[in-house]
């Protein structure tokens, strides 16, 4: 659009110097003019192209250079994904002498997480508010804008590290690409922007970036995770960050994180999802109960889709005060997200949000008896919402 703007303005200063005639001095005065616009064009065209170009490895590192210390922090309750960004990013600074610290709010929960940070050895702490952000320039990964926190909407982020649509920037450092499947594989990027051979581990020079077996294998399970086993929302780009890790890493760790010891309550929420499920046509939704493994509730909600004729899912369960909702869809006609969100949309103290494939909602009550109230209606307005009766 720049391009052609430019060329017909060009095209037309052209036109009109020769449409002028012999006036020596309107002719000196148009080619100045045109000199001018001409030098503009060239100038706004580099600029734009220039833009146009994603942030490398080179540029992350010339920026992590200008600090002493950083704060990487990933979104509430982090997946492999986050967890894995985080320490390539927490890598790559402390290879070049730049102290960091990965912090992180919520829980840990679901067991291929936690395999993740006790198989790769990943420091995290965790935080209830912006008082515990330890000091240092914040590092915003998987996520664009703060949340889950106390004072995170206070929040300026030096660095936004993100393959998810949003509006959040750091003042110093943005790299949102949406059309990855996973931070995961932008991290990777970093790595070989760099010159870092996956898994070999040299006697590196003074700033020389590595990429050891650890980060390697966590990056790999970030984006497999995160996209599925390259079933959902894979880009070329996380292929091809996947074959380049894929040298380095620890073929044991990743079993052992990918197949870790199954919760026997896990187990007993996904039986009890199965077994309580209420279908109408290619819907289902189950109201599993009582439950203190929150994160459960999404690998039941992922293996009711499978059940043949079953095009969309919503699992949901209490505990305590609190009603916890995750959604799946494979229904072209039902993007989970809204659906949530027009489902609870009428009932106090509930939000919620996603993606097309998978939502999550939360129903916040004051007590067991009122949660209880809310969520009488719910089935219903879960069917009509996925019906598309309300969207």
């Amino acid at each position: 659009m720049i391009e052609e703007i430019f060329i017909n303005l060009v095209t037309s200063v052209i036109e009109n110097i020769i449409s002028i005639g012999s006036g020596i001095e309107k002719i000196t005065g148009w080619v100045a003019l045109a000199s001018v616009i001409v030098i503009g064009a060239i100038v706004v065209l580099l600029v734009s192209r220039y833009a146009k170009r994603r942030p490398s490895g080179k540029a992350l590192k010339k920026k992590l250079k200008g600090l002493e210390r950083i704060v990487i922090l990933t979104h509430a309750n982090p997946d492999p994904d986050a967890m894995a960004s985080a320490i390539g990013i927490a890598h790559i600074a402390e290879s070049i002498g730049v102290s960091s610290t990965i912090q992180y709010p919520g829980e840990i929960r679901h067991q291929e997480n936690r395999a993740f940070k006790t198989v790769l050895g990943s420091k995290m702490e965790k935080i209830e508010s912006d008082e515990d952000l330890a000091g240092g320039a914040i590092f915003l990964v998987d996520h664009n804008i703060a949340r889950g926190f106390k004072g995170a909407e206070k929040l300026i982020p030096y660095a936004v590290i993100d393959h998810h649509e949003g509006e959040g920037r750091g003042v110093g450092f943005t790299d949102i690409r949406s059309d990855y499947g996973s931070c995961s594989a932008i991290v990777a990027e970093y790595f070989s922007d760099l010159g870092a051979v996956a898994g070999k581990i040299p006697h590196p020079r003074k700033n020389q970036v590595n990429l050891p077996n650890n980060i390697a294998t966590g990056l790999l399970f970030g984006i497999l995770t995160d996209t599925k086993n390259f079933t959902k929302g894979a880009s070329k780009n996380d292929f091809a960050a996947s074959a380049y890790l894929y040298q380095g890493i620890d073929e044991d760790s990743l079993d052992r994180i990918a197949n870790p010891e199954v919760d026997a309550e896990v187990l007993d929420i996904i039986a009890s999802s199965i077994l309580k499920r209420e279908a109408r046509g290619p819907f289902v939704i189950s109201n599993v109960g009582e439950i203190s493994n929150v994160d459960a509730l999404s690998q039941a909600a992922d293996d009711l889709l499978g059940l043949e004729g079953t095009t969309a899912v919503v699992v949901y369960a209490q505990r305590g005060a609190v009603t916890y909702i995750k959604g799946r869809s494979r229904d072209d006609r039902v993007h989970m997200g809204d659906t949530l969100q027009a489902a609870l949309a009428e009932i106090p103290e509930a939000s919620a949000g996603g993606k097309p494939q998978a939502g999550a909602g939360q129903i916040n009550a004051n007590t067991k008896k009122q949660n209880r109230e809310y969520c009488k209606e719910l089935p219903e307005l879960l069917f009509t919402a996925m019906s598309g009766e309300v969207q």
